[in-house]
């Protein structure tokens, strides 16, 4: 795979750390647990997306624009990372929010990752869930260009193929952290939701025979629908790269059985991840996707999925920020564990 050719602009704080989380090995009693710090990567509190505005954004600056847009819930990490990218490189950014989660908090409106968006000077607009955000964002692209501006639109968590060559190159450094440290790993797991990260990992691998697999803990759409959408996004992703045939549809796996009543709605096993993460090692997860592939990652170890011995490495895609958005969901489930 060669990342020379395609622009490029410097984002995020690389490498990000690999730890072993020794307290939550011990508590779980089975697998050996790490941890792949990609909330570490640097722009406004990290987090995944960082790693694929690096793309994104030196393909915007090479085409001339002036204004970024793109589109999330409410409480989007990626819309967050790119208004602070904007911010960096000088640029406008807009940003078209839906809400997903009927969530009336103020907190949740107005604090956490939409703090942050207006923080870094983008401007955002809201609307009902159930809408066609792709269709409403190329309206607005259409209204901002008709106003004389040079907009760049970037999909929902920066998932094209241009974003996901992120994450194949994040496979490549993974598997160099691995090498350098002498390791088997024999689980690679994370949270996945609109496709890019895990596209992106599943290309790396496969490209360069890592012989590691990967399952992708979903957060919101049902089991063969994310599965495709990973699938379709690979196959793009490695033709970009030159690597055209290395993912086949049987690489792409995704277990959906912790995403509870829907996207951006935590349930139980979702906050006592966060918990778990919190007080054992001292590492902050979101309630939207970290939180629920932790508590994916939990239930395997504890059910034997992932067998004692085995070395699993868990993924940490960020957002930590979103939990200043579901503050009340947290203090009204601390009370239920308390009463419990």
């Amino acid at each position: 795979m060669h990342f020379a050719r395609f622009p490029r602009v410097s984002l995020a704080h690389l490498p990000t750390p690999l730890e072993r989380l020794d307290r939550l090995s011990k508590e779980l009693g089975g697998p050996e647990i790490w941890i792949k710090r990609d909330d570490c990567t640097g722009l406004s509190s990290g987090g995944n997306k960082t790693r694929k505005l690096e793309f994104l954004m030196a393909e915007a600056m090479a085409m001339g624009a002036d204004m970024v847009m793109t589109q999330g819930a409410t409480q989007s990490n990626h819309a967050r990372q790119t208004a602070a990218a904007a911010a960096k490189l000088g640029m406008a950014c807009h940003i078209l929010l839906e809400d997903r989660t009927g969530y009336q908090d103020h907190n949740y409106n107005e604090n956490g990752n939409v703090l942050l968006d207006h923080l870094h000077g983008a401007t955002t607009e809201k609307f009902p869930g159930g809408h066609d955000m792709p269709g409403e964002m190329q309206r607005a692209a259409e209204a901002a260009m008709a106003e004389g501006r040079k907009v760049y639109t970037i999909p929902g968590g920066g998932s094209n193929a241009t974003g996901a060559l992120g994450y194949a190159n994040c496979a490549m450094e993974l598997l160099s952290q691995v090498n350098e440290r002498r390791l088997v790993v024999d689980h690679l797991v994370h949270a996945t939701g609109s496709s890019g990260t895990q596209a992106g990992l599943i290309v790396g691998l496969k490209a360069l025979n890592a012989g590691i697999p990967l399952l992708g803990f979903g957060t919101r759409a049902p089991q063969e629908r994310q599965e495709q959408m990973v699938y379709d996004l690979a196959v793009k992703t490695a033709e970009k790269l030159g690597c055209a045939g290395v993912v086949a549809r049987t690489d792409v796996r995704a277990d959906t059985s912790y995403v509870g009543a829907g996207y951006g709605l935590p349930r139980a096993d979702t906050i006592e991840a966060i918990r778990l993460f919190a007080e054992l090692e001292g590492i902050l997860l979101d309630p939207v996707y970290s939180g629920k592939g932790a508590a994916g990652l939990i239930d395997y170890c504890r059910t034997g999925k992932f067998a004692k011995g085995e070395r699993v490495v868990f993924l940490h895609t960020g957002g930590s920020v979103g939990l200043f958005g579901y503050d009340s969901v947290l203090i009204d489930a601390g009370k239920q564990m308390a009463a419990e």
